[in-house]
C-alpha cells in the first residue's frame, strides 16, 4: 500500500500515514459482522478513498493558509529532477485537479470511474481533467524557468 501511496501523495510523511490509515480501516471492516473478502483491489479501493480524503483535507488547508498568507517557496533543489519538478507542480494543483489526474494517469481510472470517486458527473469531471491538464503544463512551465 506504502508503495501504491506515495507517487500520488509525494509525501514520506503522508504515504505512510495513508497507509496505516488504510490498514485500520481494512481491520475494522473485517471485523464486522459479514466482513468483506480481503483482497488487494478490496485493499487498494480502501486506500484511493483515504487518498481522495488526504487531498480534500489539504486543499481545505490550503485554502486556509492562502487566506492567511503567501505559500513558501518550494525546495529549489526538487527541480532538478524532472520526475521531482513534476511532482511538484502535481502538488500544487488544487485537489480536485490533482486528484482527477492522479486517479487518471496513476491508476488508469476511466472519465466515469474517476467521476464516481469524486462523486462529480462525467461532463463536470472531463471539463476537471482539461483544466487539471493545462494547470498542470502552465505550473511545471514556471518551475522549470
Amino acid at each position: 500500500m506504502y508503495g501504491y501511496l506515495l507517487p500520488r501523495c509525494g509525501s514520506v510523511a503522508d504515504a505512510e500515514d495513508l497507509t496505516a490509515d488504510t490498514f485500520m480501516a481494512a481491520v475494522a471492516a473485517v471485523k464486522r459482522p459479514d466482513p468483506p473478502a480481503v483482497s488487494v483491489p478490496w485493499l487498494i479501493g480502501i486506500a484511493r478513498h483515504k487518498l481522495v480524503d488526504h487531498w480534500r483535507r489539504s486543499e481545505r488547508e490550503r485554502r486556509g493558509f492562502a487566506a492567511v498568507g503567501p505559500d513558501q517557496p518550494d525546495d529549489p533543489w526538487e527541480e532538478l529532477l524532472d520526475a521531482s519538478a513534476a511532482y511538484s507542480a502535481l502538488a500544487r494543483l488544487p485537489g480536485p485537479q490533482r486528484a482527477a489526474l492522479a486517479l487518471r494517469y496513476f491508476d488508469g481510472l476511466t472519465v466515469s470511474e474517476i467521476a464516481d470517486q469524486l462523486d462529480r458527473t462525467v461532463q463536470g469531471t472531463e471539463t476537471l481533467l482539461v483544466r487539471a491538464r493545462a494547470a498542470l503544463r502552465r505550473i511545471y512551465r514556471e518551475e522549470a524557468a
